[in-house]
């Protein structure tokens, strides 16, 4: 009863903010339907926010590059781009001193940064993939993470092969996707 009363309780307190109860539960549904363990979530977490941290302190890279690390299953997954490889390798390096313990998956092109309009049409591209797989019949999409950085579709997760293959068709026949990138791990492994 008491359970009841505060559920109702929290229901009338975010009255009006059914995004954040949205959120909230499909959130709460792919931490359930994650191969993970939810340790390994939260660890993932923190160092997706130490590297957000620590490339942040670094004044060169924050300047001139865009820069970004995304962690799963303790690997790290590097994107974005650096004006030349002394940067790249500074913010690999960087990470690398964490030591979370995975492999690191460097991506970081040598290149000018993005501007906000190729940034903006990412997230378009994020929102179109992952529309499109949540369309898909048989595609769990609970256990893939999506990522757009200039045109290309990095794909993560911890999936078996035929949802692997599925998920990079989806991303491969979506509008405006320029490359896709996969960064599965096999459940197996």
């Amino acid at each position: 009863m008491i359970k009841t009363l505060s559920l109702i309780a929290v229901i009338f307190m975010l009255q009006g903010c059914a995004g954040a109860v949205m959120v909230g539960a499909v959130g709460g549904a792919m931490m359930v339907n994650d191969e993970r363990s939810f340790s390994t979530q939260l660890d993932d977490t923190n160092a997706d926010f130490q590297i957000a941290s620590e490339l942040a302190a670094l004044e060169d890279v924050k300047n001139q590059a865009n820069i970004t690390g995304v962690v799963m299953n303790g690997n790290v997954l590097m994107i974005g781009q650096a004006p030349n490889s002394m940067l790249r390798d500074k913010a690999i390096r960087t990470v690398q001193a964490i030591e979370i313990g995975g492999k690191i998956h460097n991506q970081i092109r040598i290149g000018n940064p993005t501007s906000f309009t190729t940034r903006s049409n990412d997230t378009w591209i994020t929102t179109k993939v992952k529309t499109r797989m949540l369309n898909t019949d048989n595609l769990d999409t609970t256990r893939i993470k999506v990522i757009t950085e200039n045109g290309e579709v990095f794909l993560l997760g911890i999936v078996q092969r035929d949802q692997a293959d599925l998920a990079v068709d989806v991303a491969r026949n979506t509008a405006g996707v320029r490359k896709v990138i996969k960064v599965f791990e096999s459940p197996d492994s």
